[in-house]
């Protein structure tokens, strides 16, 4: 697909087969952001694994210690108490059958779904309409719980969901272009101190193989697998 001028214009700007750290790919994308919006930063890692592999699925969450900058909507399935923490904590969407309901005809207006382990069956009969969007509540993710509230204050707070494609990237948000260069930094460092505390037993060889930070509309800026935390 033919690129924009803007986008042409920002890969004359920079070396594209040099190795930066860290620090000087972020850096290097906030000063080549040329949009008339706040863009997302971005990070892609190939990761050595077979994520066709139950054993090498990466999937997981990170906490942002900087926020991602993007206001997290929030779907809870709770009843009673549990669902009466979720409004507090400020769920968009609390409901069982009715929420069901609702996202059987189309209302997916949301980015995060949490449950409560006794509405898992009921949410289990959405997997064809949460399943594609990656909406699917998970106990390995933390949002298959019973403390509702806290989970519900954790995603709008900045924690992310992250996982393995079927060529083993994985893609975090980092924060927004206007992020201080030091905030999108330390959202980095955390992306990669969790990657690598997942690391699967049964992955061999060299497991960071590729990282790239980008913004929404630029073009990736690769960093030095050894110096991502630099």
């Amino acid at each position: 697909m033919a690129k924009g001028k803007k986008y042409v214009d920002a890969t004359k700007r920079f070396d594209r087969e040099q190795l930066h750290s860290g620090q000087e790919a972020l850096e290097l994308a906030k000063g080549l952001s040329n949009r008339n919006f706040d863009e997302t930063v971005e990070v892609a890692i190939r990761l050595g694994v077979d994520p066709r592999k139950a054993d090498q699925m990466v999937r997981g969450t990170v906490a942002l210690p900087s926020g991602s900058g993007k206001a997290v909507r929030v779907a809870v399935f709770a009843v009673g108490d549990a669902a009466r923490e979720a409004e507090a904590a400020g769920a968009e969407f609390v409901g069982a059958e009715d929420l069901a309901a609702q996202m059987e005809g189309g209302m997916l207006d949301f980015d995060v779904t949490i449950a409560t382990p006794d509405l898992m069956p009921l949410v289990g009969r959405l997997g064809r309409v949460l399943g594609p969007r990656g909406l699917m509540p998970n106990p390995k993710t933390g949002t298959v719980t019973n403390d509702v509230g806290k989970a519900v204050e954790e995603f709008k707070g900045g924690k992310v969901e992250y996982r393995t494609d079927r060529n083993g990237n994985v893609h975090v948000p980092l924060g927004k272009v206007s992020f201080e260069v030091a905030d999108l930094f330390a959202n980095l460092a955390a992306v990669l101190e969790e990657l690598q505390r997942a690391k699967p037993a049964a992955a061999k060889g060299k497991y960071f193989r590729k990282i790239t930070v980008a913004t929404t509309m630029g073009p990736g800026i690769k960093v030095d697998t050894a110096r991502g935390a630099e």
